[in-house]
């Protein structure tokens, strides 16, 4: 089993619905299961269209499956809980599942990037993160919690994990 670490957002509809159904869907997974999860946060959107702000988590898993069959996992969850594919660069979406770590592997291919190339600017991605493991690095021991002052975005606390 690999621990992974999987940033889920959603700033359609029921927001905070979809994203608990996301985790759900995840612990439902062959190969998957959620270890923890973190708070639910309202976020501003980075980059993009205008658009309603985001609500954000970030589950830890432990898992079976390769990198490319936990991007099709998450993929498959997404489609099943209404995303559609649009051409709009970060734009609003029903469900938003990416894998920002993969044990310490790295992988670099077109449709997938680990660690995710954008986590260490993002505090909607650190903040989230940081709570279900305040100590979690990169593949080359660096410190997330490095990265946090200088990350971009305002994020709040709506509600703590359920259970």
């Amino acid at each position: 089993m690999t621990t992974a670490y999987i940033g889920i957002g959603s700033n359609v509809g029921d927001r905070q619905g979809f994203c608990r159904a996301a985790v759900r869907a995840l612990d439902e997974s062959t190969g998957v299961d959620v270890k923890a999860t973190s708070s639910l946060y309202e976020t501003s959107p980075i980059g993009g269209p205008p658009q309603r702000s985001f609500v954000n988590a970030v589950a830890k898993v432990d898992t079976a499956l390769s990198p490319r069959g936990l991007l099709e996992a998450c993929k498959r969850i997404e489609t099943r809980m209404g995303r559609e594919e649009s051409d709009i660069r970060w734009g609003p979406r029903v469900v938003d599942l990416d894998i920002l770590l993969y044990g310490d592997e790295k992988v670099n291919e077109p449709d997938i990037e680990i660690p995710h190339a954008e986590m260490t600017k993002r505090r909607f991605v650190l903040v989230p993160l940081l709570e279900v493991d305040p100590d979690v690095t990169d593949p080359w021991g660096t410190p997330y919690a490095d990265s946090l002052e200088e990350a971009e975005g305002d994020v709040e606390l709506l509600e703590a994990p359920e259970g």
